[in-house]
């Protein structure tokens, strides 16, 4: 993958993207109706500031966000209470939201396969990364911690 912006927002994007060439392309059945469309909507809104709110901590800790640097802060506190990764559970939100808006059959297995690209590329190693950094402080807040709810 040399060459390619290995970072969490651009699965994002390319996920979005085949959920809906999927939808336009082999919809296979309409199942989302008015009322799953409108929670996809609020999925989607939910996301974004949950990665709005995410995103301030960093800010606020002056550390950094890009998932394959280093931390300089361990983060615990405002949506790190609740999940070690509240950013990749708000891109979760906005993908699920999306597919639930597209209200077709065919997406409907994206979520599953981001959260695995997700897990894999980037919260085991950033976790790695945190235990080495960190060390007890780190092994405490995982176990303390729930990955995503």
């Amino acid at each position: 993958m040399k060459g390619f912006p290995d970072l969490p927002p651009v699965w994002l994007a390319g996920f979005l993207a085949l959920a809906w060439f999927l939808a336009r392309q082999l919809p296979l059945v309409t199942v989302f109706g008015p009322v799953l469309r409108g929670a996809g909507v609020g999925l989607g809104l939910a996301g974004l500031v949950l990665i709005f709110w995410s995103a301030l901590w960093f800010f606020r800790k002056k550390t950094t966000i890009e998932p394959h640097e280093a931390p300089q802060v361990l983060i615990t506190e405002g949506p790190f209470r609740l999940s070690r990764n509240p950013i990749y559970l708000g891109m979760m939100l906005i993908l699920t939201g999306y597919v639930l808006w597209l209200g077709v059959l065919s997406p409907v297995l994206l979520p599953i396969l981001y959260l695995g690209v997700l897990s894999r590329r980037f919260v085991i190693p950033e976790e790695e990364r945190l235990i080495s950094a960190f060390g007890p402080a780190a092994h405490q807040y995982l176990k303390a911690t729930r990955r995503w709810l």
